[in-house]
């Protein structure tokens, strides 16, 4: 079992930032590899960020291509997501979650974590 624990989320008006972070514990949790997730009321959940377990691969979706930057700390068994010139679109629940490949669908991940609220004021 891997356990997930996310943070950091906020309000913020447009163009601000905020540092997401997400705590890993449990089973060989840096094997991992991991993404990130957000869901805007009354839609699905979408993929956002992933990156490999040793760091050297991500993935982004095109909405936050140069403006979102995921990264990980395994000697902390933490992820980041640094989130920059926000808009009110990306205001969403972001999940931190782990799976064991580069994969962008949700049904890929075996591991979630119960979220953290990011609203983008505009």
């Amino acid at each position: 079992q891997v356990q997930l624990v996310e943070s950091g989320g906020g309000l913020v008006q447009a163009g601000g930032s905020l540092r997401l972070s997400c705590a890993a514990s449990g089973r060989t949790s840096s094997t991992y590899a991991m993404g990130w997730f957000r869901q805007a009321p009354g839609k699905e959940r979408e993929f956002v960020a992933v990156i490999s377990w040793s760091g050297g691969t991500t993935y982004y979706t095109d909405s936050v291509k140069g403006r979102f930057t995921i990264s990980r700390d395994n000697a902390k068994n933490a992820v980041y997501l640094q989130m920059n010139s926000l808009k009110p679109e990306d205001t969403a629940v972001y999940y931190c979650a782990a799976t064991l490949g580069l994969y962008t669908g949700a049904n890929k991940y075996d591991y979630w974590g119960q979220g953290t609220q990011v609203t983008v004021s505009s």
